[in-house]
């Protein structure tokens, strides 16, 4: 890596970063005029309104960013098409609340130009000696995965600073693999104008925060880092596959966690509930800002593992695991997945029935 690359990537960061902490203020203002609140409400945490629209910033430090930095092409276009849709959708969601079947729409349409136009898919991986082509698989398996990270990113964006972090830290990690493997293509600049762009909304959201991402940043997110993600997946490994979702290891275990607790209740996947694994720390009577710390900390233990594994050294695995027992601690000394009550409920309406039986 040389000096060249080093300031063009500092340029990259810091020119994005600049543009967005400068230009939130004004959006604040804008969220207000047309009445693009958050308002608190028994599920949330915050008590008083708070604008939203804060992923319009966010958004525009990404064209910015690929204005002054990124090169035309089709694969970029059928990007800033589905990035358009994403962030369209995700306004007007922010003004009015759409319905949920309406988003999931609007991500579908913003999938599918990537794939059909963009032509971005996961069609194979090869592991262990073994290739697998996904065939007519490819498609559904492609728009799954961007859906798949588009609603995890929406998930955990539930306190302040939460998602614009761990999204500032897989951006960081992605880019600090691409430098150690020499990648200097699309998903390059990408990230580091996401890496700007994420971080000057952060000056901005950290707790305590002057404006929320609303959907149209925590999708656009989800969104983009999918797209980083899919480009990295030419000619993938295991590695290249498995180590992007092992930096998103939060939001994924949210959004399995609420799939199985919702199961178990009887629930639709779609119900909100205040359950989620930033709500089980702030039980334990920890502040906000000591909540996303915890989180960010566990995140980039998840970033150094994949670093060090790229790095192809045993130290990554010894962090995995220690991650795992972590992961597996924190499931059973909370309500993440199923409350203790329901279990000792169930438990005692079981051992009655087979008493009265």
């Amino acid at each position: 890596m040389t000096n060249e690359n080093i300031s063009y990537i500092f340029l990259m960061v810091f020119s994005t970063l600049l543009f967005v902490a400068f230009i939130i203020p004004f959006i604040k203002k804008v969220a207000l005029h047309i009445g693009a609140m958050d308002i608190p409400n028994e599920r949330k945490v915050h008590k008083v309104p708070i604008p939203r629209l804060g992923g319009l910033g966010i958004y525009l430090g990404f064209l910015l960013g690929y204005m002054i930095f990124g090169e035309p092409s089709s694969i970029m276009n059928a990007v800033l098409i589905g990035s358009f849709i994403i962030v369209l959708t995700g306004v007007v969601d922010d003004i009015k609340p759409l319905k949920s079947s309406t988003k999931f729409i609007g991500q579908l349409i913003a999938a599918c130009v990537v794939v059909f136009y963009g032509n971005i898919l996961l069609q194979d991986i090869s592991a262990f000696g073994i290739y697998i082509h996904f065939g007519f698989l490819t498609y559904p398996l492609t728009i799954f995965f961007i859906l798949g990270c588009i609603n995890c990113m929406n998930f955990i964006d539930g306190l302040d600073g939460l998602a614009g972090g761990i999204s500032s830290i897989y951006f960081l990690t992605i880019g600090i693999i691409a430098v150690i493997q020499q990648k200097t293509g699309l998903d390059f600049v990408l990230t580091f104008t996401m890496l700007g762009s994420t971080l000057g909304f952060l000056v901005h959201n950290f707790y305590p925060a002057s404006i929320f991402m609303g959907d149209s940043g925590s999708m656009f997110l989800g969104f983009i880092i999918s797209v980083i993600a899919l480009l990295g997946f030419k000619n993938v490994t295991m590695t290249s596959l498995i180590v992007p979702l092992l930096i998103l290891a939060i939001p994924i275990l949210d959004v399995i966690f609420a799939i199985l607790r919702r199961f178990i209740k009887g629930q639709s996947i779609s119900t909100p509930d205040k359950y989620h694994i930033h709500h089980q720390l702030l039980k334990r009577n920890l502040s906000q800002q000591t909540v996303v710390l915890i989180i960010y900390v566990i995140n980039i233990l998840f970033a150094v593992a994949s670093i060090v594994y790229i790095l192809k050294s045993s130290v990554g695995y010894i962090i995995y695991g220690l991650l795992i027992i972590i992961v597996l601690t924190f499931i059973l000394k909370t309500d993440v997945i199923i409350s203790h009550e329901d279990l000792k409920e169930k438990i005692t309406k079981g051992f009655k029935f087979r008493k009265n039986k």
